[in-house]
């Protein structure tokens, strides 16, 4: 199988240009010589198949060859709204929610939050959870690369929401008296809220409730919160078709 490479810029079939730094380590750390294939993808849906046509100390040119419509998306937008774990279990997240389909991942500072970013420090880590997206799309063969938007105080980030669409479910993730989430969302978009380490607070739950979120519940377990998000992505996955 091909290796598969993201470029930022969009592709144009038959043109050939040298990869950023980044593609170019990857191609070199492969091996790759003239003529060996690769998968291209720039973000907007599709991928282009593509070989490598010179290979040099620091450069890889490569020509863009024909283009493939391939559609590996979930039927459903989902918006991932999380108080940041910890450490790398954020990386995690990140990971694994693109691999499983995720849209759109909101981190957010919560009451109880332990990770709190801000400034240049917030900026950096932005920009790694971006490329670890990029990378999971790599590897898993998605073709859109999901939003990571900046850090924003939760109330703030409620507080910027419209009062919701049909066409829209609003899910957040509990430990109190919730509904189990046994039915499958309704319309073309979710927007899951889930909590940091030691949940959300009652006064933020109520603020989701009031912004038209429903509360669930995932089972009689309490998930880790890096854990919860991404039960939820796997439940859309396998009912949303």
């Amino acid at each position: 199988m091909p290796a598969r490479l993201h470029v930022a810029a969009p592709l144009v079939s038959g043109a050939e240009f040298s990869l950023p730094d980044g593609a170019a380590r990857h191609v070199q750390v492969l091996r790759l010589q003239p003529g060996a294939a690769l998968t291209l993808f720039d973000g907007s849906g599709a991928e282009w198949a593509a070989e490598v046509v010179q290979m040099a100390r620091s450069a890889v040119v490569v020509r863009v060859g024909v283009r493939r419509e391939v559609d590996r998306e979930l039927p459903l937008g989902v918006t991932l709204a999380l108080g940041m774990p910890t450490n790398e279990r954020m990386d995690t997240v990140v990971e694994k929610a693109t691999e499983l389909g995720v849209a759109v991942i909101q981190p957010l500072l919560c009451e109880r939050s332990v990770l709190r970013l801000a400034g240049e420090r917030a900026d950096k880590r932005r920009e790694h959870w971006q490329s670890v997206a990029i990378a999971a799309c790599e590897q898993s063969g998605r073709n859109k690369v999901p939003v990571i938007e900046p850090i924003r105080p939760l109330n703030t980030w409620l507080g910027s929401l419209s009062t919701g669409t049909p066409n829209e479910t609003r899910w957040l993730l509990s430990t109190s008296e919730t509904v189990p989430l046994r039915s499958r969302a309704h319309g073309l978009a979710v927007i899951a809220l889930s909590g940091p380490e030691g949940g959300l607070s009652s006064a933020e739950e109520s603020a989701a409730l009031e912004r038209g979120f429903e509360s669930v519940s995932l089972g009689p377990r309490v998930l880790r919160a890096d854990t919860a998000p991404l039960a939820l992505l796997a439940h859309l996955g396998l009912n949303a078709r």
